[in-house]
């Protein structure tokens, strides 16, 4: 199982004031993580930079770590743009770059963006018969109910780039294991990813001749000597997913209380079995949210994580 950094944490240890990192932030942390080989370095598309473009300078100035969105809404973007973003990216990252999409959540897309997050599966399924055989092929005729495109993208020199989606559900899941290269989880436990999460999108990515797809989960982690005011914090910077229907259903699965029951805290030696558990749930690789809050909480959840690479 590799272990990335994900950008997140910038978030939750910013110390007041913006807790959005310029560009240049990024690449700084990027190279940092690059820097202790750590594999791979993921940013999420929230209220700060744009993550694609951010990916792109990322892949761009620092050699030899991936670079991965997680994620970004399919809603605001028609895919032929997102195609060429992405496949812009891939070319400045040297093909080190993954493009992670999702469908964000009800009240973001038909609140914030006034559009419409009717039938989102099927607004999934069609997104990906487009964006898919843009990246791979460089062109795609197709017409849908809720997204048509006929287009042909002068990008040969673009690497390919793989697809991952913020699947949860059984019906993402299955058309993520058919169309895409695999999934990015959060606020999900290994319990749910097992039972879950891995068998439904491998026995779809079977029926339908694909690769295994990957699973990418994302973990908020501490290692600290306080356990509860761990807990404390995690359930407070993270409170809004408890009530996002989707990631709602993943912590009643799971049999969590809430978002403060899903962070994973304590000593070096409870939080690497608990890590040790989501690789034996079948997760490839971690996107690790660094929430510590003193410089030894920071520094021992780096260094436990630098001595699982």
């Amino acid at each position: 199982m590799r272990i990335g950094i994900s950008a997140s944490q910038d978030v939750l240890s910013s110390g007041g004031g913006s807790p959005y990192l310029s560009v240049e932030g990024h690449v700084e942390l990027a190279r940092q993580a690059a820097a202790e080989g750590f594999p791979s370095y993921w940013l999420p598309q929230i209220f700060g930079v744009d993550a694609i473009t951010t990916a792109a300078v990322i892949g761009r100035d620092v050699p030899g770590i991936e670079v991965g969105t997680a994620v970004v809404p399919i809603a605001p973007r028609h895919p032929i743009v997102m195609a060429q973003q992405a496949l812009t990216a891939s070319e400045l990252a040297g093909g080190r770059f993954t493009l992670g999409v999702g469908l964000s959540h009800q009240i973001v897309i038909e609140q914030m963006y006034g559009l419409s997050y009717a039938r989102p599966a099927t607004q999934m399924h069609e997104y990906l018969s487009v964006l898919v055989p843009l990246l791979r092929d460089r062109s795609v005729a197709y017409a849908g109910e809720t997204v048509s495109a006929s287009a042909s993208l002068d990008l040969a020199a673009a690497p390919a780039c793989p697809v991952l989606v913020a699947a949860l559900g059984p019906k993402m899941l299955e058309l993520t294991g058919e169309l895409a290269d695999g999934t990015i989880t959060w606020m999900t436990g290994p319990v749910t990813i097992a039972g879950h999460i891995v068998p439904t999108m491998r026995a779809a990515a079977d029926r339908h001749g694909r690769p295994t797809p990957r699973v990418v989960a994302g973990l908020a982690v501490c290692v600290t000597d306080d356990v509860d005011g761990a807990r404390e914090r995690a359930a407070s910077a993270f409170q809004v997913y408890g009530f996002l229907p989707s990631y709602r259903a993943m912590l009643d699965r799971e049999g969590f209380a809430g978002p403060g029951d899903f962070a994973v805290v304590g000593d070096e030696a409870a939080v690497r079995a608990e890590l040790a558990r989501y690789e034996d749930a079948g997760v490839d690789d971690l996107q690790t949210v660094e929430f510590g809050t003193t410089e030894a909480e920071q520094q021992r959840t780096r260094e436990l994580l630098h001595s699982l690479l």
